[in-house]
């Protein structure tokens, strides 16, 4: 297995990557190839940084850098030569099996859709995020941002797709699917969640609950949370905002310390033809060693294979 990452995304690369990089060298079996992709100067320069003198890993140069500020499209187009570009160009080809990026988010979905494209019969694809429950199980929210405005029949497909991959990947028996609402009751909500609730009463792709409110997105209610990007954005953010809240108080919780994005890395951009991972821009070592074990087991689980089968 062959796992690309992009070495020059986000803001601490390409030290960071080659630190989270080594951290996995040590953890998974060597069958497990990491392949750098990046400005090979500067990967090498962060090796030595790190008292490594011969080359561990496979680079690929890559000349051009993405920044988090470039219009995607515009981006990907025009720097050929770019991590980003590189490693997608790697991926539809079948020269890795999985791609891991931190850099622009927008370029990586771009890129995600136009280089390995979505499955047949997938509408837009979605990203995730874990959620650490009270009673120490984990449960998962999608849409976080990908897809800012949504329809009805985006978020039945995202109860398909997360209903998969808390299944394949995170290993829940039976997950169930709970759509965020304002409220319980059939009925509430605005026009998209009142439309997508008959759609997902009906089906026999997932096993709905039904509405869940946000005051028990960490209870054992549900498994799946399914919502639009732009609601599970601003969630996301308000979760972030309250651990940073916690750890400056430095308050010592076991349970906030879950809440640390870096403690599960990134998130797979669900629906798309290839195992693809989208971390932090600010992912530092931990977090890129966790992407790494997180695409290993996507790759393992035969998670697009799956997907393929359920929307033929």
């Amino acid at each position: 297995m062959r796992i690309g990452i992009d070495a020059m995304g986000g803001d601490f690369a390409p030290l960071e990557v080659v630190k989270g990089a080594l951290l996995s060298k040590q953890e998974l079996p060597d069958s497990v190839e990491v392949v750098l992709i990046g400005q090979r100067e500067k990967i090498v320069d962060a090796l030595k940084q790190e008292g490594i003198n011969d080359l561990p890993f496979e680079i690929i140069d890559a000349t051009e850098v993405i920044s988090m500020s470039e219009h995607p499209t515009k981006a990907l187009s025009q720097k050929k030569d770019s991590s980003i570009a590189k490693g997608y160009g790697m991926l539809k080809a079948g020269n890795i099996d999985a791609f891991i990026g931190t850099g622009n988010t927008g370029a990586m979905l771009v890129g995600a859709m136009f280089a390995v494209q979505n499955i047949p019969g997938v509408i837009r694809p979605t990203i995730s995020t874990v959620l650490p429950k009270l009673d120490g199980s984990l449960g998962l929210l999608l849409d976080v941002g990908a897809n800012s405005d949504c329809k009805p029949d985006n978020l039945y497909q995202f109860g398909i797709l997360g209903s998969l991959y808390a299944k394949h990947v995170l290993k829940m028996e039976s997950p169930n699917v709970g759509l965020l609402n304002i409220g319980e009751e059939e009925g509430k909500g605005n026009l998209l969640t009142q439309a997508t609730f008959p759609l997902m009463q009906d089906t026999d792709k997932f096993n709905f609950f039904g509405n869940i409110e946000g005051r028990d997105i960490f209870g054992d209610k549900t498994d799946v949370v399914v919502c639009d990007g732009f609601t599970g954005n601003v969630l996301l953010k308000t979760v972030e905002g309250v651990y940073d809240m916690v750890k400056s108080a430095n308050v010592q919780n076991d349970y906030f310390k879950k809440l640390n994005y870096e403690s599960y890395g990134g998130t797979p951009i669900l629906g798309s033809n290839a195992p693809i991972i989208i971390g932090h821009g600010i992912s530092k070592a931990p977090a890129f060693k966790n992407m790494i074990s997180l695409a290993k087991r996507v790759v393992d689980s035969n998670l697009v294979d799956i997907f393929k089968s359920t929307f033929n």
